[in-house]
C-alpha cells in the first residue's frame, strides 16, 4: 500500500485499553451520525412514496438524490480549503465543515417529513428538492469525518477508529432503516391504509437523532496537524474558487434539466424499453458532464481562478494516479472500480419494494432486512477483513464478485415462491454475507491505491465512482422490473456481475506484471 505506515504489533491487553481512548469513542458516535441518512433516502423512503401510491418507478428514480455520494469527489478539494465564515474561527477546519454538514442532514430530513408526497406533482418535487439536500449534506459529512479520523489520531490507532466509525455507521443504518419502518408501523401506516402523519412524526424522529452528532462534534477536539499548505492563498482565491465551483454546479443542473425534454422526446421516439432509456439517459447525463467540464476550461481560461490553485485542488491528484499506473492499467482500475458493486446495488435500490410487492409486512421487513440483515453484513466485513488479510486483497475481491453474483439468484427463488419467511431470511443472509465480505475486500482494494500525499481526494474520487453507474441503473431498476418482471430482473443483476469477475481477474494480472516490471 502506497498510503500507510508500518506499525508494531500490539497485546490484547494494550488493544483493550486503546478501544477506550476517546478519539475511538468519538468514532462511534461520528459514524452512528454518518449512517444515518443513507436509508432515509433509499429504502425507507422507498416504502413511504409506495404506501403513498407512486409508481414504482417514480420511486426509484429518487435514488439518483443520493448521487451526491457518487460526486463527493468535486467539493472534497473544497471543504479541505474552504474555511466557514465565523464557525472556522470557533470550532476549526474540521468541525466547522462537519457541524454545517450535520445541520443540512437535520433540515433536509425535517423538509422531508413536512411533505406529503400524495398531495401532488408539486410535493414530489418538494420532497426531491429535500433528497438532494439529503445526499449532498450527508456526502459532505462523509468527507470531514475520513479527513477528521485520519489528522486526529496517530497511526496506531486508525484500525480502531475504523472498526468504532464502521459499527457506529451501521447502528445508525438500523435506526433510520428498521427503526424508520417500526415507527411507521406503530404510528399507524400500512400499505393498505397510508398515514402521512405516521411518516411524518417518523422523520421527524430521524431527524432528532441528528443531535447524537451535533453533541459529538462539539464536544471533540480539533485535530492538531502539522499540515503546511504548498501555497498561501489570499481570501479572494478562496471565494473565486467557490464561485466556480458553483458556477460549474448549477451549469451541470441546467443543462441536465434543461435538456430533459428533448431526452424525453427521443425515448419516445426510439421506443424500446427499459436499458435502451438508461443508455439514452447516460447520454442525457454525459451531455450535462460535458457542459459542466466546457464551464470549467472557459473560466480558467479567462482567469476566473488562480491556475496554480485549480491545478493542486483538482488535477494534481488524478494526474498522480495515471502516473503511477499508466494509462493502460489506470483506465482498467477505474473501470473495475466503478462496475464492481453493479449488482449488489443495483439489486439493493428496489429490494424493499419487491419485498413489500410479495406481501411481507413492514415490521417484517424491518426484522430481517434492517436488523438481522445488517448484522450478517457485519459478519461478513469482518470474514471478507479476515480473509484479505491472510490470502491477499485480490483473491477475495474474485471471491466477492463471484458470490455477489451468485447470490443474486436467491431472490428468483424467493420471486418463485412468494412471501416465505424462512426464504426472506435465506435470501438476506446470502445477499448481506456476500455484500459485506465483498466490500471488506474492495475497500481494503481502493485503500491501497491511494498515494499519501492525495489520500482524501483520491480516497474520494474511488468511493465516488464505485457507485456511480450502478445507482443510474438502480433508478431504471423499477422501469426494469415494469418490463421483464422480477425473476427477469434478478437475473440480470447476477449477469452484469460476470464481467465484473473477469475485470478482477484482468486487474490482478496487471498489477502482478507491473509489480514484476518495477522489481526489475
Amino acid at each position: 500500500m502506497t498510503h500507510t505506515e508500518k506499525t508494531q504489533p500490539q497485546g490484547w491487553a494494550q488493544t483493550s485499553r486503546e478501544l477506550l481512548n476517546p478519539h475511538v469513542i468519538s468514532m462511534l458516535f461520528l459514524g452512528f451520525s454518518a449512517g444515518i441518512p443513507l436509508l432515509l433516502i433509499f429504502s425507507s423512503l422507498s416504502l413511504w412514496l409506495r404506501e403513498a401510491g407512486i409508481e414504482r418507478n417514480a420511486v426509484t428514480f429518487f435514488s439518483w438524490a443520493a448521487l451526491g455520494y457518487s460526486f463527493k469527489f468535486v467539493w472534497a478539494p473544497l471543504i479541505d480549503r474552504l474555511p466557514v465564515p465565523l464557525l472556522t474561527r470557533w470550532l476549526g477546519r474540521r468541525r466547522a465543515w462537519m457541524l454545517v454538514a450535520q445541520i443540512g442532514i437535520a433540515t433536509a430530513i425535517l423538509l422531508m417529513g413536512i411533505t406529503d408526497p400524495a398531495s401532488g406533482p408539486d410535493s414530489l418535487t418538494r420532497m426531491a428538492l429535500g433528497a438532494v439536500l439529503l445526499g449532498f449534506s450527508a456526502a459532505t459529512q462523509d468527507i470531514v469525518i475520513d479527513a477528521f479520523r485520519i489528522e486526529a489520531a496517530a497511526p496506531r490507532l486508525q484500525a480502531l477508529m475504523s472498526s468504532t466509525y464502521i459499527a457506529g455507521y451501521r447502528i445508525g443504518m438500523v435506526v433510520s432503516g428498521a427503526g424508520a419502518l417500526y415507527l411507521a408501523a406503530l404510528f399507524g401506516s400500512t400499505a393498505d391504509d397510508y398515514s402521512y402523519l405516521a411518516w411524518r412524526n417518523t422523520y421527524i424522529a430521524m431527524a432528532a437523532t441528528m443531535l447524537v452528532g451535533l453533541i459529538t462534534t462539539l464536544s471533540i477536539s480539533e485535530p492538531k496537524t502539522n499540515r503546511i499548505a504548498e501555497h498561501a492563498y489570499s481570501p479572494t482565491d478562496y471565494l473565486r474558487l467557490l464561485t466556480v465551483f458553483l458556477v460549474t454546479a448549477l451549469t451541470f443542473a441546467a443543462t441536465f434539466f434543461l435538456s430533459s425534454g428533448l431526452f424525453a422526446s427521443i425515448k419516445a421516439t426510439l421506443g424500446g424499453g427499459a436499458l435502451m432509456h438508461f443508455l439514452i439517459e447516460m447520454l442525457h447525463f454525459a451531455l450535462a458532464v460535458g457542459a459542466a467540464a466546457c464551464t470549467v476550461w472557459l473560466l480558467v481560461s479567462l482567469g476566473a481562478i488562480n491556475r496554480q490553485m485549480a491545478r493542486e485542488t483538482w488535477v494534481e491528484p488524478i494526474r498522480d494516479f495515471f502516473a503511477r499506473y499508466g494509462l493502460k492499467t489506470a483506465f482498467l482500475l477505474l473501470a473495475l472500480i466503478g462496475l464492481y458493486r453493479i449488482s449488489d446495488i443495483a439489486l439493493g435500490v428496489i429490494s424493499n419494494v419487491f419485498y413489500q410487492d410479495l406481501g411481507f409486512t413492514k415490521p417484517q421487513i424491518a426484522t430481517a432486512v434492517k436488523t438481522f440483515g445488517v448484522f450478517v453484513s457485519i459478519a461478513g466485513g469482518v470474514l471478507g477483513g479476515l480473509l484479505a488479510t491472510r490470502h491477499g486483497v485480490m483473491r477475495i475481491l474474485m471471491l466477492g464478485a463471484i458470490i455477489v453474483a451468485a447470490t443474486n439468484l436467491v431472490f428468483v427463488a424467493l420471486a418463485q415462491v412468494g412471501a416465505n419467511l424462512p426464504l426472506l431470511y435465506a435470501a438476506v443472509s446470502a445477499d448481506n454475507l456476500a455484500g459485506g465480505l465483498a466490500s471488506a475486500a474492495f475497500v481494503a482494494f481502493l485503500s491501497s491505491l491511494t498515494n499519501v500525499s492525495f489520500t482524501a481526494v483520491q480516497y474520494a474520487i474511488f468511493s465516488s465512482l464505485m457507485t456511480l453507474v450502478p445507482k443510474l441503473l438502480g433508478g431504471y431498476s423499477g422501469s426494469i422490473v415494469d418490463g421483464i418482471g422480477y425473476t427477469g430482473f434478478f437475473i440480470f443483476t447476477s449477469l452484469i456481475g460476470v464481467p465484473v469477475i473477469g475485470l478482477v481477474w484482468l486487474a490482478g494480472r496487471q498489477l502482478a506484471i507491473d509489480e514484476t516490471s518495477r522489481s526489475r
